[in-house]
């Protein structure tokens, strides 16, 4: 009964920095795909971008005219620099398997809010070992809007069939902790890349996926 009693709770869980420590694939394969391509990027540039689109960040360096084939080749090119430098050494989370199968066993469903590709979120869960335990997974190409907008939590809820108001969001950059907020849902922030400050907006900081667990997300929702 009491897992029963909790399947109208969700937890929404971001991707890179909190179930995969991507940050360092990440920054590495933008600034590798932007010195091909001529670009300037900088590491602290690329840091203030993390958890934005690709075609965001696209924007942002490459500049505005280009046009959707030549944004889709430099998105292809910097995804997969990045996936070769996770299929070497996939940097899972502490505690995510853990923390996963613990929701599960507690009857919460689960999804994933991603602005990442597809691509990059199906090998991520799939070397996570628990492509099953996801009931809807939401990625970068389901949106128009990247994070701080709510659209991905907001239809990661939809598929779910869970309200807002009994979804959990855990994030680790303070534009995914805006987005649930915006989504009316509860905010969990993982300390990683961004300061305590900046995830302040957060209605929980942890330092850890270990400090959570079933009871705690459970009373977050109350």
């Amino acid at each position: 009964m009491l897992a029963e009693s909790r399947m109208d709770r969700a937890v929404l869980f971001d991707m890179d920095g909190v179930l995969v420590d991507s940050f360092a694939a990440h920054r590495e394969s933008w600034l590798e795909a932007a010195s091909e391509a001529g670009v300037e990027m900088t590491a602290a540039q690329f840091a203030a971008t993390f958890g934005r689109t690709s075609r965001e960040i696209i924007r942002r360096f490459w500049g505005e005219g280009l046009d959707d084939a030549q944004m889709r080749a430099i998105d292809d090119r910097k995804e997969a620099l990045y996936r070769e430098r996770i299929r070497e050494h996939f940097p899972i989370m502490d505690g995510a398997v853990e923390l996963i199968d613990a929701l599960v066993a507690a009857g919460f469903r689960l999804a994933v809010g991603s602005s990442g590709p597809p691509e990059n979120v199906e090998l991520s869960v799939r070397r996570l070992g628990r492509a099953g335990a996801f009931d809807a997974i939401v990625t970068g190409r389901d949106v128009a809007r990247g994070k701080p907008d709510p659209e991905v939590f907001v239809l990661a809820a939809g598929r779910l069939g869970v309200p807002a108001g009994r979804c959990a969001v855990v994030e680790d950059a303070p534009a995914g902790i805006a987005a649930a907020r915006a989504a009316a849902m509860a905010s969990i922030a993982v300390l990683g890349t961004a300061s305590r400050d900046a995830l302040a907006g957060a209605r929980l900081i942890v330092s850890s996926l270990r400090e959570l667990s079933p009871a705690v997300i459970e009373d977050l929702l109350r």
